[in-house]
């Protein structure tokens, strides 16, 4: 047993929709008579990807003593319940190979080749953890908050999403602490016009989402706001 972050469900406000016994990829959270409930701690990471989609608020973080998080039970149980061979490690982390259908060869000899593709970056650093809370380039900016993996399982991510976006990126599984309160001040102190949050599929990038919409709150103001959630082999699963 230890001290540590977990969930905690209010019965009160849960209105038994389902949505984060279905986000829990852990299997920590299930249904019981009609309301959510944390079924075992050792199966809950901390990292909150059932929070963003409860509707009416009821599930929050606490520090209290629980059992230690077991990733190893947790892939057992997840390998016995897709019926395959337990691979090991973070959902987010699980090895796996991404097929592509090869180009088809040209016809003709290729023309002279064209000049790089340009960087839509348009500050640095780019670091959550690195970047200042004030800087000439929030004023008036459309905020891009990516979790780092994005721009690699996204082809076009620098033209669909960076291109006219200040970027600031991070990943809740390697980060240590929690970018909310960064993120809060980032969103009172500048003239931010909109924040889009690109994340990935794997339940780990719940934390970023969760961080982002937590500062939204906090920040005291209103700013048009989006999610977009990418699959590991690079598609668009949620705009």
């Amino acid at each position: 047993m230890a001290i540590r972050k977990i969930i905690k469900i209010d019965e009160d406000k849960c209105n038994g929709c389902g949505l984060c016994a279905q986000a829990c990829h852990e299997g920590a959270i299930g249904m019981v008579n009609g309301k959510a409930k944390l079924l075992r701690d050792d199966y809950c990471d901390g990292l909150g990807n059932c929070l963003p989609v409860c509707p009416t608020g009821a599930i929050s973080f606490e520090m209290r003593e629980a059992a230690e998080y077991d990733e190893a039970a947790v892939q057992a149980r997840m390998a016995q319940m897709q019926n395959a061979p337990h691979h090991g490690g973070c959902p987010g982390s699980r090895a796996q190979a991404i097929h592509r259908e090869a180009a088809p060869a040209p016809a003709t000899v290729p023309a002279a080749p064209q000049a790089g593709v340009q960087s839509r970056l348009m500050q640095w650093p780019v670091q959550i953890k690195l970047v200042p809370v004030n800087a000439s380039y929030f004023d008036g900016a459309h905020l891009l908050i990516a979790a780092d993996c994005t721009a690699y399982a996204y082809g076009n991510f620098h033209e669909e999403f960076m291109k006219n976006k200040v970027t600031i990126i991070g990943c809740p599984k390697l980060d240590a602490g929690e970018y909310s309160e960064k993120l809060t001040d980032i969103l009172k102190e500048n003239n931010i016009k909109s924040v889009t949050v690109a994340r990935m599929e794997v339940p780990c990038c719940g934390g970023l989402e969760h961080a982002t919409i937590t500062a939204l709150q906090n920040c005291g103001k209103m700013i048009p706001w989006r999610v977009v959630t990418i699959s590991t082999d690079g598609q668009i699963l949620e705009d």
